[in-house]
């Protein structure tokens, strides 16, 4: 599905703090309807933290973030996700002591529709296990006893059946075995393709110019750099600057 129009996230001067510690300086940024944007930078660029104070899961944010029009710069994250933005962490946190099929229901939401009228994408444990079929073939395992890929896959999976609009996903390809990352850049363009938006932090150049349209490139907790994925690729100044480690 190509992209419309339609702004669904707006961040406009975020910054943000760790206790004392600012990490974020004045970020703005954008993803469109049906857009992919990658946030990309070094480790300790701030990417985790712009999807997490985005989320609203840090204390001490300020700056203005709009998703669907309304403001959600000082809301809980479970407004946000009520409305329909899901978040996806780098650090899994499945339910290990409940089954896949558990871990699904658990984050279930009703079917959502788009501001035109339209039908939002709606998922189902059944549509999951097709576009992951390593989940379809252990429903009634334990979070507890899956690999990291797997589990990386059952977060994925979990936060699609609350029916988001846009995902925040928190380094996908990090720490995963090659396989399952391939099977995360098809995951992430088959959402992609059902129109479903994605801000992604990543630090993998190959792994982002697969899946995204666009990139933002933050160092420091700012945006240094903005472009469409082609012409970061093309950049090599760019590259050497920010992302090459």
């Amino acid at each position: 599905m190509a992209t419309t129009n339609e702004v669904l996230l707006e961040a406009k001067g975020l910054q943000a703090w760790y206790g004392a510690a600012q990490i974020l300086y004045d970020v703005d940024l954008n993803v469109k309807r049906g857009e992919v944007v990658a946030l990309m930078g070094r480790n300790g660029a701030g990417k985790s933290t712009t999807l997490k104070t985005v989320m609203g899961m840090l204390a001490k944010r300020k700056g203005r973030i709009t998703f669907r029009g309304e403001d959600i710069s000082t809301t809980e994250p479970h407004h946000a996700a009520r409305m329909g933005l899901g978040f996806v962490p780098e650090d899994r946190r499945v339910f290990t002591d409940l089954t896949v099929l558990e871990n699904l229901e658990v984050a279930r939401q009703g079917a959502r529709l788009w501001s035109d009228g339209t039908a939002a994408p709606a998922w189902t444990p059944e549509r999951l296990f097709a576009l992951f079929p390593n989940l379809g073939e252990m429903p009634h395992r334990p979070g507890g006893r899956m690999s990291g890929g797997e589990q990386q896959m059952l977060t994925v999976a979990r936060t699609l059946m609350g029916n988001p609009y846009l995902v925040l996903l928190d380094e996908p390809s990090e720490g995963v075995a090659p396989l399952i990352v391939e099977q995360m850049a098809n995951m992430i363009l088959a959402l992609k393709s059902q129109g479903v938006s994605i801000l992604l932090s990543e630090q993998n150049m190959h792994f982002a110019a697969l899946v995204s349209d666009r990139a933002y490139v933050l160092e420091k907790g700012q945006i240094r750099y903005q472009a469409s994925i082609k012409e970061l690729e093309e950049n090599e100044e760019v590259r050497r600057a920010y992302l090459s480690v």
